[in-house]
């Protein structure tokens, strides 16, 4: 297969994140679901959390396991310094937001009996609002992580087509779920993002995926591996926190705790999938 082929199968797993990212234009959205949208994505995120890092530890692992102190040593720092720069980085770049003076979205509060709660702004989130905010730090985030992913297709597609394949249909599978999980604060904001802040997010989520497939074709290296690995990790963590965060002023626990287990579920399923491929 040609390396044009295989960068056009990596952009379309890329770009199959675009499947979930409709669900950013409910129509008001009934609280209890808001609740429940919001916590699945924070459930999928954790998923990747867990994946994204477990995949950056693999090098360190296999070098400590050989007693090959200095690549292990080399890596691990680049793990650790890469989730630290990933989290605290957008830690400080949400503050640099916050001192701009960005106009406060309200956060629909949801009542344990389920009824409606006053209605959250009628505006079209983008990026100037909290909702907004939050889905373009997730789209980010996602976007390192596969970033990472297209240099593992480009790798294997300088090896073994069969393996490349098999991941691309795999990953393609795995991002429909990401786009999901990139518009649930959106849909649990009770806003409705435009079709181009959609296709925004989408480039952003998606777009890397197809970049990695490139430059993974021509250079292969598990220090860069590692290292947009753990930047992905520490900037879904910091997202995690602040999903979960929204989902605790929902004050829905049970409903919050169950979109939880459907999105790592849902991870573990499209996971799955790949693993059974022989990917």
């Amino acid at each position: 297969m040609s390396a044009t082929k295989i960068a056009l199968l990596g952009a379309v797993a890329g770009f199959t994140i675009f499947l979930g990212l409709p669900i950013g234009r409910l129509r008001n959205p009934a609280p209890r679901l808001r609740a429940l949208l919001n916590a699945a994505a924070a459930g999928i995120l954790l998923f990747l959390l867990w994946d994204v890092l477990a995949h950056a530890w693999e090098p360190v692992d296999a070098a400590l396991g050989k007693h090959d102190y200095g690549p292990a040593g080399g890596n691990g720092l680049v793990l650790a310094a890469g989730v630290g720069i990933g989290l605290l980085g957008l830690v400080y770049f949400d503050r640099w937001v916050a001192r701009r003076g960005t106009r406060p979205v309200a956060v629909p509060q949801t009542p344990a009996d389920g009824k409606q709660a006053p209605a959250a702004t009628a505006d079209k989130a983008g990026p100037g609002s909290p909702a907004g905010q939050l889905a373009l730090l997730i789209a980010v985030g996602i976007g390192l992580h596969n970033f990472a992913e297209g240099l593992a297709i480009g790798n294997s597609a300088a090896g073994e087509i069969t393996l490349a394949v098999l991941l691309i249909i795999g990953f393609g599978l795995h991002n429909a779920t990401e786009g999901f999980g990139i518009v649930a604060p959106l849909a649990a904001a009770g806003t409705r993002p435009t079709w181009g802040y959609l296709g925004l997010l989408g480039l952003i989520g998606g777009g890397p995926t197809f970049l990695g497939t490139l430059v993974g074709q021509r250079f292969t290296n598990d220090t860069v591996s590692v290292a947009f690995l753990a930047l992905a990790a520490g900037s879904i963590l910091y997202v995690v926190i602040e999903l979960l965060a929204v989902g605790r002023r929902m004050a829905v626990k049970e409903v919050t705790t169950w979109g939880i287990v459907i999105g790592l579920l849902a991870g573990f399923a499209t996971d799955a999938i790949v693993t059974a491929g022989g990917a």
